[in-house]
């Protein structure tokens, strides 16, 4: 999942990108495109995404068996960012794959592909900074719903062989952008 917005404008388009876990192969997508009608505040990104998502979502020819999204799970201000929402509205395993880290601090993790270290804030550990490919910058894996920490961070790695971002969340961007381009129907 993933959602890309007009430059200067409240247009965006969603994207629901499922991914063939062995071989990485995209096998349906699914387009949500209008406007956004919750402002962009800082920790309340589920409330402005949500409803273009569960649009595209919607279009899937099947529910995925779990959703990866471009954004935080528990690693989030208020410990209920956009993984948690989608998790809870569809009941179904969720996390979040981000490309910054948020809220917690963390070390920096191994330089090796698969390497993590914890994003604790506290005594709370809320997620973990992964390295997608060695020497790269890590991104930041928080669970959603239904889904551990390993679980998420394991198939994070897997679904990355080629890019730091995963293949899933890497296609839903790219395809959001393609259709954005064409501008809006």
């Amino acid at each position: 999942m993933d959602i890309s917005y007009a430059i200067g404008s409240d247009h965006a388009v969603a994207a629901a990108v499922t991914i063939g876990v062995q071989d990485l192969r995209v096998r349906d997508v699914s387009l949500a495109t209008g406007p956004v009608r919750f402002p962009y505040v800082p920790g309340l990104l589920a409330f402005r995404e949500l409803p273009l998502l569960l649009e595209a979502l919607a279009g899937l020819p099947a529910p995925p068996e779990m959703v990866m999204c471009d954004g935080y799970g528990i690693a989030h201000p208020r410990r209920f960012g956009l993984a948690c929402h989608l998790g809870l509205l569809l009941d179904r395993p969720s996390f979040g794959v981000a490309k910054t880290d948020f809220v917690a601090g963390h070390d920096e993790p191994g330089a090796r592909r698969g390497q993590w270290s914890v994003l604790a804030e506290g005594d709370a550990i809320l997620g973990r900074a992964v390295r997608t490919r060695t020497g790269v910058k890590p991104v930041y894996v928080s669970v959603g719903h239904r889904v551990s920490l390993g679980d998420a961070t394991d198939l994070t790695v897997r679904l990355s062989p080629r890019y730091r971002i995963p293949e899933p969340t890497r296609q839903a961007d790219i395809v959001s952008r393609q259709e954005l381009r064409r501008g809006p129907s």
